[in-house]
């Protein structure tokens, strides 16, 4: 797949149809910095149009009367349109946004089937009609689809972003129209001729490529009932204050600037690579990396050499060389933050331990070498705001409650892990930490737990039961007393 690809049209309401503009959005490959792709930038007209055959689809269409066996045979028909064309989407989400191919297969497209498989098999399990006993007579509660979703996902891990959203919402009886990062569009449409394929009634999906201002057209849409989005903290800030306007549910999976804490008796032997590992996800850009390493004060200088060791020998280049584990930022301008990041914590008075520049011998494409961050205070900047790219933080602390404390001293909290003598220890570090999701001794992801973010990294969950619940409302209705 090295021809450029290019959509002339959009997907709209199961259709692919003629925009009702003329702009076009180019993907620009972060290795090359050559064009990949090309599709129809949608325009707010092509947002009333998906909205209107959504909102049809979910009125009197079949879609959410439907018998739940049935929308979950859909739902497993997609799941395995999309496993069957796994090197397609890798390659695809590989040269739109850089991730190295390794990560694109594993993390990015199978994590993908993994959560429509599981997304199914809590569907089956939920309690979707309960009777229960109430104080005056017994009653009835059911859940039913939430109605409209406008489902907004970013570039860095696409399709796995899209099934956290489109799997649940699906399931639970909605219609969704779905906006990809405009880096991304690509594999988005290849995901709409799967649906297709795996029987998806029309109206029930849509897919729009657009750019900014349009997209708040579509989260601000009187008819949307319930906008799931994930990206920035500023972007989600946004999102809910357009949507508050007509009081439509919300849920937001925004940033992170998670710790990764080694207490005095952790192994660094078996810690180290899972901290490297949990750090450099997806080149560093991924929500939940482990952005803030917190080592004790007296282990700092050991810690300090075996990791920048660790981080020196990480293979950086082309993302299709299978060696590679650490592509390119997806643009230039997100080099140039990375960078102005690093130079702010030298400014700051933060020491480079490896890395810290531009890697020698790509004469193209937008790098950065992975970096190391020494004699950081947790007040810096570079300690606090999300830099989204290969560059981490050594934080020394004093003892267990200073750990925990650091931990905690941040306007987000989505993830983070801890490394103990053993687990019990461990566990009861992370009951101290306040954050969504948290790893003992591990880095792990499970698309079966429930994930999101505490104080600024967002609103709702997704995955699990917690995160099919986002895409229902609660009905209680009350029968007479016997």
């Amino acid at each position: 797949m090295n021809d450029v690809v290019e959509y002339r049209k959009l997907f709209i309401g199961g259709d692919w149809v003629t925009p009702t503009g003329t702009g076009t959005l180019d993907v620009i490959s972060p290795h090359s910095e050559e064009r990949v792709g090309r599709v129809p930038a949608a325009t707010v007209e092509d947002v009333d149009r998906a909205v209107a055959a959504a909102r049809a689809a979910f009125d009197t269409g079949p879609w959410p009367l439907m018998p739940l066996a049935e929308r979950i045979g859909v739902v497993t028909r997609i799941k395995e349109g999309i496993a069957a064309r796994a090197g397609d989407f890798a390659e695809l989400i590989s040269r739109q946004n850089g991730a190295p191919m390794s990560s694109a297969v594993r993390t990015q497209v199978l994590g993908a089937v993994a959560a429509y498989g599981s997304a199914c098999t809590t569907a089956a399990e939920f309690g979707w009609e309960q009777e229960r006993p109430g104080v005056t007579g017994p009653m009835v509660v059911r859940h039913e689809p939430v109605g409209v979703v406008a489902a907004v996902v970013p570039w860095n891990v696409p399709q796995l972003v899209i099934a956290a959203k489109l799997a649940p919402a699906l399931l639970a009886g909605c219609t969704v129209v779905l906006k990809p990062a405009p880096e991304t569009p690509l594999d988005a449409n290849l995901l709409a001729e799967v649906c297709t394929e795996a029987g998806l009634p029309r109206g029930v999906l849509s897919v729009l490529p657009a750019d900014r201002d349009v997209s708040g057209h579509l989260v601000a849409h009187p008819e949307v009932d319930k906008v799931a989005f994930t990206g920035s903290v500023l972007a989600g800030k946004q999102i809910m204050a357009a949507a508050a306007e007509n009081l439509t549910r919300v849920t937001l999976e925004l940033g992170g600037k998670s710790a990764a804490i080694l207490l005095e008796d952790a192994d660094l032997d078996t810690a180290i690579p899972h901290v490297v590992a949990g750090a450099f996800v997806n080149s560093g850009q991924a929500c939940v990396a482990l952005t803030r390493i917190l080592v004790p004060a007296a282990r700092y200088d050991e810690v300090a050499d075996t990791l920048a060791a660790a981080i020196a020998a990480l293979r950086v280049g082309d993302p299709s060389d299978p060696a590679t584990v650490i592509g390119p930022m997806v643009s230039a301008r997100q080099r140039q933050r990375n960078l102005d990041y690093i130079r702010l914590g030298q400014e700051e008075g933060a020491k480079i331990l490896t890395g810290g520049g531009v890697p020698a011998g790509l004469s193209s494409g937008w790098y950065v070498e992975p970096t190391l961050l020494g004699n950081v205070d947790n007040s810096m900047r570079v300690a606090r705001e999300e830099i989204f790219g290969p560059v981490v933080c050594l934080i020394a602390f004093e003892d267990e409650d200073d750990a925990v404390r650091i931990a905690n001293d941040s306007d987000l909290g989505l993830s983070g892990a801890v490394w103990a003598g053993d687990v019990q220890h461990g566990l009861d570090v992370a009951r101290r930490v306040r954050t969504g999701t948290f790893s003992v001794n591990c880095q792990r992801f499970d698309v079966a737990g429930p994930f999101g973010g505490y104080k600024n990294s967002g609103l709702g969950r997704e995955f699990g039961p917690e995160g099919l619940a986002a895409y229902l409302e609660t009905k209680s209705i009350f029968l007479p007393a016997q």
